[in-house]
């Protein structure tokens, strides 16, 4: 079973081309990653029945490898390479460590948009905001729906931030396709395969969270669904599983997961210790750890004021404590060699 086709770095155009025809024609597509001394063409499809022999006699081709494994874009082995995503001037990357943050819920312009010059100025880049809210009883607040894509428009082209908001639906793609920056895939969504599908046709950035039961196999085989449509702008996002425990904290924040993640994939990962620990005491603390041990970014819950808050307001920070969080987590970032 061959699933990678290794070429001297030095191989001709004609050579590299010849190897992708044959791909090609055996119905198969192709990914391609270039560095100095080897080119890497990974065979996307069922590969189960190519055998090793019908590459390794082509011109320039080193060797071939199998992967063993459910998902294969993802890897280090089709990708050696960190992933970079832009977002405007935006670069999200090993180098960085960005801050999301808002509120769980759009609940008003004034709501949102109080919050959203606090994390600017605070030197947040990117804005969260749900309009479509999953929620375990279906007599919570559901968001505002297309009322709250309005304002996220609003407070985006008033503030200048890049907006993040999750999406259930095809509809809802549809619909926010225009606003959302990023769309979100929540935990309670990642084995949904057809929304996985339909983000990953669009091309637009997704923050895929881990769901709380999922092991790392299948959290980065449905990162392969997304980006077997063509959309490499994938954001891996730990946001806690669920464990004995659920006195103390909501869930389990599986940091364990960052460097893991990291080392089997080329894609940012992120962490969500807002959802990952439902405690706003804990927020900064857990996000420290988490950009010691690798993290490309935070996801962080915020309200103005979280005790009326619709919405996860126990675990949101206050304006006064986003500040503080941003001056704890300033020296983790420069110890790990980053920026903000």
């Amino acid at each position: 079973m061959a699933d990678l086709v290794i070429m001297d770095g030095k191989s001709s155009r004609k050579q590299i081309n010849a190897v992708i025809k044959k791909i090609q024609d055996m119905g198969f597509d192709v990914n391609i990653s270039r560095g100095k001394e080897k080119i890497l063409i990974g065979i996307i499809g069922d590969t189960r029945l190519l055998v090793d022999e019908i590459f390794v006699n082509l011109p320039g081709v080193v060797k071939t490898i199998s992967i063993l494994k459910p998902y294969k874009l993802v890897t280090r082995e089709f990708h050696p390479s960190d992933t970079v995503i832009n977002i405007g001037d935006i670069k999200i990357d090993s180098s960085t460590v960005i801050v999301i943050a808002g509120p769980c819920s759009v609940e008003s312009l004034d709501q949102l948009l109080q919050t959203a010059k606090y994390i600017k100025r605070e030197g947040g880049k990117i804005l969260r905001g749900g309009v479509y809210k999953p929620r375990t009883s279906p007599y919570s607040f559901m968001g505002l729906g297309k009322e709250g894509l309005e304002i996220l428009k609003e407070v985006k082209a008033r503030t200048g931030l890049p907006v993040i908001t999750e999406v259930l639906s095809a509809q809802e793609v549809e619909d926010a396709a225009d606003v959302a920056d990023i769309f979100q895939i929540g935990a309670r969504n990642m084995f949904n395969y057809r929304l996985l599908e339909t983000v990953g046709k669009t091309k637009k950035p997704v923050l895929l969270k881990r769901s709380f039961q999922a092991t790392i196999n299948e959290f980065l085989s449905c990162a392969e669904y997304i980006m077997k449509e063509g959309n490499e702008n994938v954001i891996l996002c730990e946001r806690g599983i669920r464990t004995f425990d659920s006195e103390f904290t909501r869930n389990c924040l599986d940091l364990n997961s960052v460097p893991l993640l990291k080392r089997e994939s080329h894609l940012p990962v992120f962490v969500d210790p807002s959802h990952g620990t439902g405690k706003r005491e804990l927020v900064i603390p857990m996000s420290k750890a988490a950009v010691a041990c690798g993290a490309d970014g935070l996801i962080i819950e915020v309200h103005p004021k979280p005790e009326e808050a619709l919405s996860d307001g126990f675990q949101s920070l206050t304006p006064s404590m986003f500040s503080q969080f941003m001056k704890e987590i300033t020296p983790f970032v420069k110890a790990s060699g980053k920026t903000l």
